[in-house]
Formats: C-alpha cells, sequence, structure tokens
C-alpha cells in the first residue's frame, strides 16, 4: 500500500538528498578522475531510486534528479575512454560488478551509450544485450523508468537507414526489433500495476497507470521516427506485431491508449494502406474500451488527409475505405460492443458520415447508407432525450447541409427525415430552424410541391404541436422567432410554371392550417402573399395563355385565399383577417373579377361589424377599408354605392367624436377619384365635408362641456386642408368663398379659445403660408386661389 500526503513528501526530500549528497562526492570523483570512487558513489546515488514508497509521480521528480547526473556521468566516460584511460569494453564489464542489480544496470546502459557511439561493437549487439538484461527489473515503475532511460538514450543511436550506427542490410530489422522487444516488456510492466495491491486502490493503481502512460507510448513515437520503416516494413511486421501486443494485453486502459497511439504516431497514409488489418483489432479490444472515441479519431484523421489533396483520393477508392470503416462500426456496434451508449454509436456514425462527404461527395447512396445505420440502431428506441445524443444527432444532420449547401440534395435522402423522427419534440425545433436557417443563407429557392411536401414532414416540429403538454412551456419570444423563420421559408417556395405552384401553395396550406391558432397569425400572411403573387402573375401573362384547362386561375386561387383567411376566424384574429380580405379585393380588382372583389369587402365588412370591437381597431380598420375602396375601379354604379354608403354609415358610428370626423372626411374621397375615368361626384364631396364639420362643432361643443373651454381646432384645420385638396382638384361645389367662411371660422374657434395649441397653430400658419404661396405662384393656381383674403 502506497503512502500518501506528508509521509510521500518526506521519504522524497529523503531520496533527493540522498541523490544529492552522494552526487557531491561523485562531482569530486569525477573532477580527481578517480574512475572507482565515481562509479562507488553513482551506485549509491542510483541506489535511492530502488525505492517502493512513492507514488509514479514522485518517483518521476526523483528519476528526473538521477537522469540528470547520469548525463555527466556518460560525458566522464567518453572523455576517459578517449583519453585510453580504460577501454570501452574494460567499462562495460566493470559497471556490471556493482552490487545491486537496479544501479547496475542504470550504469550499463550509460556506458552502452558510449559503447555504441565509440562504434567498437555494432550498435544492434549492444542494444540487444542491453535490452536482454534490463528483464532483470521487473517490479512495474522502476523498470518502467529504467527502460524508459534505455529508450531515451538510444534512440539517436538506433542502426536505422542513413544512421551513422548502420549495419549490414539487415539494420533497420535490427533497430525495428529492439524497439518492439522494449515496447512489449514496458507493457507487460504496466499492464502488471493492474493487477497487483489490493482491490479497494484500484481506481488509485488506475489513475497511477495512466500518470506513466506516455513512458509506453514512446517507443511508439520512436518507432515512427525510424526512417527505414516504409509502408512494406510497416504493415507486414510492425503493424502486425504492435497490435498482436495491444490485443493480447487484455487491458482496457492499455488497449485504448495505445490504438490511440498508434493512430496519432504514424502517418495516414499508413493507415490507409493498412485499414483492414487496423480495424480487424477493434473487435478484439475488451468490450469496456472506448472504441469510439478513437475510431473516430482515426476517420477524422483519414477525413483531413483526404481533405488535404485532390491527389489521395483515388487511394481510398482503391483500398475501399468506405466500405471497410462501415463494416467496421458495424461489427463494433452491432457485434461486439452491444452495450455502447446510443451516443457512442452516433458518434461513430457522425465521423463516419464527416470521412464520406470529404471523401465521396457525389455518393448520395454511402450517405444514406449511414443515415440508414444510425436509424437502425436508434429503432425500438423511445424519443431521445439524451443531451449529449441528440446534440450528435443535430450535427449528423447538419453535416450534408453544410457540404452540399442545398436541402434539396438532403431531401433526395429517405433516411433523412427517419433519422428526424428520433430526435425529442425540442431538437426536432432546433433541427428545423437549422435547415430553414439553411435555405436562407444559400437562398435555395425549393421549386417543387413534392419537395415541398418533403420540407414540410422534415421541419413538422415547427408547424403543428407534436404533443399537446407542451404549449405552456415554449418561451413567447423564442416562438415568434421560430414562426417568423417558417414565414420566411414560404416565400422560398417558388415555380414559374403556375400549375406547380398552385400544387406548392396547396402543399403548404395542407400543413400550416394544421399549426393550431397560436401559428396561423405568423404563417397565413405569407401563404396569403406568396398566392397573391402568383394571382398577378398569371395576369401579368398573355391571354391565350389562361384558358379553361388551365386549373391555376385566379377564380380558384381566390377561392384556396378565401378558405385559407376564414382559419384565422377560430384563432381568433380579426383585425389580421380584414386586412388580408381587403388585400385580396384590391388583388381581385386587378384581376377585373367584380363579384370577387365584393366578397371579399362583404367579408371585411362582416368582420368588422361582427369580430372588431376594440375602438382603436375599429378606426384603424375603417380607414383601411375606405383606403382600399378609394383605390377600386371594378365596382359598378351599384355595387360600388352600397360599399360606399356601408363605409360612411360606419365612419360616423366610431366612439370618439375626433375619430369620427377624420373617418367622415376621409370618405370623401370615395366620391372623387382623381384619374381618367374616375368618379367624380362634387356634391357628395361636399357632403362628407360638412358632416365632418358638424361633427368637428359637435366636438368642440362636447369639450366645452366637460372642461370648461371649447377643444382644439385641430379638426377644423384638418377639415380646411381637405378643401383645400379638392379646391385645387377642380371641384366645383368647393368655391373660394366656402373656403374663406371656414378660415373666418378657425380664426374665431382661435380667438375664442383661451389656451392655445402650439400644434394647431403651427398647422394652421402652415397652411395660412401654402394659401399665400399659390397665390403669389400666379397662373390658373394663382387666380383660383386670389378672392381668398388670409
Amino acid at each position: 500500500m502506497l503512502p500518501h500526503g506528508d509521509d510521500e513528501e518526506k521519504w522524497l526530500a529523503e531520496g533527493i538528498a540522498g541523490i544529492q549528497h552522494n552526487a557531491f562526492y561523485m562531482h569530486r570523483a569525477l573532477d580527481s578522475n578517480d574512475l572507482k570512487d565515481a562509479l562507488r558513489y553513482s551506485v549509491q546515488m542510483l541506489s535511492e531510486l530502488r525505492t517502493s514508497l512513492l507514488s509514479p509521480h514522485k518517483y518521476y521528480e526523483l528519476y528526473m534528479r538521477a537522469f540528470d547526473e547520469l548525463r555527466k556521468m556518460e560525458m566522464f566516460f567518453r572523455e576517459e575512454t578517449a583519453r585510453g584511460t580504460i577501454s570501452v569494453i574494460e567499462l562495460y564489464e566493470l559497471v556490471q560488478h556493482a552490487g545491486n542489480i537496479l544501479p547496475r544496470l542504470y550504469l550499463l546502459c550509460t556506458v552502452g551509450s558510449v559503447y555504441i557511439k565509440s562504434k567498437e561493437a555494432p550498435a544492434k549487439d549492444v542494444l540487444k544485450d542491453l535490452v536482454e538484461m534490463c528483464r532483470g527489473i521487473q517490479h512495474p515503475v522502476r523498470g518502467l523508468f529504467l527502460r524508459s532511460y534505455l529508450c531515451q538514450i538510444s534512440r539517436d543511436k538506433l542502426p536505422d537507414i542513413g544512421s551513422e550506427y548502420e549495419g549490414d542490410a539487415d539494420t533497420v530489422n535490427h533497430a525495428i526489433e529492439f524497439v518492439i522487444q522494449n515496447f512489449t516488456e514496458m507493457n507487460k510492466l504496466w499492464v502488471r500495476m493492474h493487477h497487483q495491491g489490493p482491490t479497494r486502490e484500484k481506481d488509485k493503481r488506475e489513475k497511477e497507470r495512466s500518470q506513466l502512460r506516455d513512458l509506453v507510448g514512446k517507443n511508439l513515437h520512436v518507432l515512427s521516427q525510424i526512417e527505414g520503416v516504409d509502408l512494406d516494413i510497416y504493415k507486414e511486421t510492425v503493424l502486425p506485431r504492435v497490435l498482436e501486443q495491444v490485443v493480447n494485453c487484455k487491458d482496457e486502459l492499455a488497449q485504448h491508449y495505445l490504438m490511440d497511439c498508434i493512430i496519432q504516431v504514424f502517418p495516414d497514409e499508413y493507415h490507409l494502406q493498412t485499414l483492414e488489418t487496423l480495424l480487424g483489432a477493434f473487435p478484439q479490444l475488451q468490450p469496456t474500451v472506448d472504441i469510439k472515441t478513437v475510431l473516430s479519431q482515426l476517420m477524422d484523421r483519414l477525413s483531413n488527409y483526404a481533405a488535404s489533396s485532390i491527389e489521395v483520393l483515388p487511394e481510398f477508392l482503391q483500398v475501399e475505405a468506405f466500405s471497410k470503416l462501415s463494416n467496421a462500426i458495424g461489427k463494433v456496434v452491432i457485434e461486439a460492443q452491444v452495450d455502447m451508449p446510443v451516443v457512442g454509436a452516433i458518434t461513430l456514425y457522425v465521423s463516419l458520415l464527416t470521412f464520406t462527404l470529404r471523401v465521396h461527395p457525389d455518393r448520395l447512396d454511402y450517405v444514406d447508407q449511414v443515415l440508414g445505420a444510425c436509424v437502425k440502431k436508434l429503432s425500438g428506441r423511445a424519443k431521445l432525450e439524451d443531451s449529449r445524443a441528440t446534440k450528435q444527432i443535430v450535427a449528423l444532420l447538419s453535416a450534408p447541409l453544410e457540404k452540399y449547401n442545398d436541402i434539396g440534395t438532403a431531401l433526395k435522402l429517405p433516411n433523412y427525415p427517419r433519422v428526424m423522427d428520433h430526435l425529442d419534440n425540442g431538437t426536432n425545433k432546433v433541427m428545423a430552424v437549422v435547415i430553414i436557417q439553411s435555405i436562407m443563407k444559400n437562398t435555395t429557392c425549393i421549386s417543387t410541391a413534392d419537395k415541398v411536401e418533403a420540407l414540410f414532414e422534415l421541419i413538422k416540429g415547427l408547424i403543428r404541436d407534436m404533443d399537446e403538454t407542451q404549449d405552456d412551456e415554449i418561451d413567447e419570444e423564442d416562438f415568434k422567432e421560430e414562426q417568423n423563420s417558417v414565414a420566411r421559408l414560404i416565400h422560398m417556395l417558388h415555380n414559374d410554371d403556375p400549375e406547380e405552384m398552385l400544387k406548392i401553395l396547396c402543399t403548404v396550406r395542407k400543413h400550416i392550417i394544421l399549426g393550431g391558432p397560436k401559428r396561423l397569425p405568423f404563417t397565413v400572411p405569407p401563404l396569403v402573399f406568396s398566392a397573391l403573387k402568383l394571382v398577378r402573375h398569371i395576369q401579368g401573362q398573355d391571354g391565350d395563355v389562361i384558358g379553361e384547362e388551365i386549373s391555376a386561375t385566379p377564380k380558384k386561387i381566390f377561392q384556396i385565399l378565401h378558405q385559407t383567411i376564414e382559419a384565422l376566424l377560430s384563432v381568433p384574429s380579426p383585425e389580421l383577417a380584414l386586412r388580408l380580405y381587403l388585400q385580396c379585393a384590391e388583388a381581385a380588382n386587378d384581376c377585373d373579377l367584380e363579384p370577387v372583389a365584393y366578397e371579399f369587402f362583404t367579408q371585411a365588412f362582416i368582420l368588422y361589424e361582427e369580430e372588431v370591437a376594440d375602438s382603436k381597431a375599429q378606426v384603424t380598420a375603417i380607414h383601411l377599408i375606405i383606403g382600399t375602396l378609394q383605390r377600386m375601379n371594378v365596382f359598378g354604379v351599384e355595387n360600388r354605392d352600397t360599399l360606399t354608403h356601408k363605409a360612411t354609415g360606419y365612419s360616423a358610428k366610431l366612439l370618439k367624436k375626433p375619430d369620427q370626423c377624420r373617418a367622415v372626411y376621409a370618405c370623401s374621397h370615395l366620391f372623387w377619384v382623381d384619374e381618367q375615368d374616375g368618379i367624380k361626384d362634387g356634391e357628395r364631396v361636399l357632403l362628407c365635408l360638412k358632416r365632418a364639420l358638424r361633427i368637428a362643432n359637435a366636438a368642440q361643443q362636447m369639450a366645452n362641456v366637460t372642461r370648461g373651454s371649447s377643444g382644439p381646432v385641430v379638426l377644423f384645420i384638418e377639415i380646411l386642408n381637405k378643401y383645400l385638396y379638392f379646391f385645387e382638384k377642380g371641384n366645383p361645389q368647393v368655391t373660394s368663398s366656402v373656403l374663406q367662411g371656414l378660415i373666418e371660422l378657425i380664426k374665431t374657434e382661435m380667438q375664442t379659445d383661451g389656451s392655445s395649441d402650439p400644434s394647431a397653430d403651427a398647422f394652421f400658419a402652415s397652411t395660412l403660408r401654402y394659401i399665400q404661396f399659390q397665390k403669389q405662384k400666379g397662373g390658373a393656381m394663382g387666380e383660383k386661389y386670389d378672392p381668398i383674403k388670409i
């Protein structure tokens, strides 16, 4: 049992003090060229490394102190042999007389380094001797650090191709054999740590083993740096030997780390050419090994390799990389690790899909195959609620959108919507927003009804409630943003062929009508305006194109619009429905469809009567009705009279007198349309204006009763401006004397009103300046204005 805390710190301090004490005497002996004493004190110094009391982390501190001293010892040995004081062979044998095996082997490795540099013996023989000798230390921690020292001092002395220590033709194999043998022995020691000590300290031992892993992995790094390890040698010797050791050790930590090491240290090209061998090892690993991370890293590296140069892509095709990776994942996910969490399996599919999109972007069947495999893994399960798993699904579904920049390509993948079906409602909405944002970003035009059907099935999470319980949980701002994104999407649906465009609109209507009262106010308006755009497009075509055999006629579209707007009444949203009816009436006017336009106006008036109760909403609505009706030129005399009569009647019935007044004088424009064939009924214009004056006068009197002073005269000034408009347009009923009388009335009112209104004063002054300007301008208009005295 390893100690903790203060005891360990104390033992480390004692060990460091022992090293420093003996190093001092060793340095003194070195300075005196006293080899015998130098060896004696170095043995005593290295004996401090025999301790079993320290954790690996603390032992490393002690080891580094000794390592620094050994480098100085090595320089001394080199100088001594160079001077001829002692031959390197004698020195090699002399250090083997050290009393304890651990100091003896450290000194042997140090002298071995000098021996190889002297070239008095082949490097391969010295290295073989050293690696065999090190077997004498079987204590895991001490053995690992000793072999790490051997790896460190030998890495620049391997008999590699091009190295100064290169030997015969088989030289590279000797270098490889040395490194692999050292790696194998270190791995055995590392794994043995797992089995030593009581079970209750297992977690602590695993943590300590994790701290030591880089000592083992260093061998694989050295192996990857050997120049002579070409693809053939890697394929035939290195990889099989290393994988054999990895698989046979049957240790979870070791297998995960070493597989990761192999992927990280060796070139991507080697991985591609040995893919079958490498992937074959995965199912043989322990069931608890985190294979998904290692396999994902392998696919990510291969993906980046494919993206690095177009020239390497034929290699991927040649080795059938996709099918090998796909089969390997199938074996790992479905067979070898049946208990792998869903998030792990999806992570693998995300990496495989990224690989596929980079290497085979043209193979949609491969992309769909990956999505299909994911569906198979998810089938039979409830909707995913694990946030990590849903995040990976979103990454999986987003990858094709980012690659192709075209939702149309994603719609061709049969398994795409099936994967989305496994998302919980919240994430389904997130994914739907991602899809819409992709369409907006790339300004993708969806041009067929079939594509629209597929798209709206994909984003159904935004279009209708997927379950009834979640309505109250939705954040209002988020909901508005989601519905606005759907509204923007509707404007991206377009086809120049009226027939197909009508099918698209019917498809959209079918989906949005199911959205419920909360969504309709957001989704119905864009549908209505898209339909009206189609109406105008058809109207703008040549007459011979529109025939009875064509179903996409304005009449047919207006029928659909009527039914669509009616759905808003269930919300209820009468003000919005009224606005849309008026828009449709105006479009029907442009198409010269009087009965249709009349019907839309009728619906607008019914809504006004029955549904619009708020006084402010009534004011807004009546002005909209008047403004739209004024622009209509399709109505015959009877229909127009009926509608204008209704409008003026409703105007006079508004709650507040000022609102009544403004609506009534606005109605005057219904009887004077300033167009070539427009209505010009001067008498009825004057009647409206006089009626407005009476209402303004009544408003003044009411203000006088309630406030003790006459109300503002701004209504009279507004009416004066209307009189001036019709006076200039040539209405014979509006004469200069009428204008003069009104100006005098306003002046009188303003004088009798004790409290002046600055805005009204400015308004009246501005009006008088206008009259003065017209008088001074001269010409026909100047003559008309001349009789008016201001």
